[in-house]
């Protein structure tokens, strides 16, 4: 599903119109990023969590040349489905 899909499909589940929906899911985005950003953890009760999680400086290899190289430490962002989302995908 890609984000017009879920425009459409927030639309028709909470009877609003396509453009309250986009407003919805962008002001959703928004937060969320926002709050990614200062290091916060946005739970969502029966979905799941975001965090953010340091990941250390390491050393990789090149597949093509086969030579070692420096890979930087990075911050990305996780998700950890909720315990209802997990049961009602099985």
């Amino acid at each position: 599903m890609n984000k017009a899909q879920l425009i459409d499909a927030m639309a028709a589940s909470a009877k609003i119109t396509k453009v309250d929906a986009k407003k919805a899911l962008d002001g959703f985005i928004a937060a969320t990023t926002g709050a990614l950003k200062k290091g916060d953890r946005v739970a969502l009760v029966g979905f799941g969590s975001f965090s953010v999680s340091k990941r250390a400086a390491r050393k990789g290899r090149n597949p093509q040349t086969g030579k070692v190289i420096s890979i930087a430490a990075k911050k990305v962002v996780k998700f950890k489905a909720g315990a209802e989302l997990a049961k009602k995908v099985k």
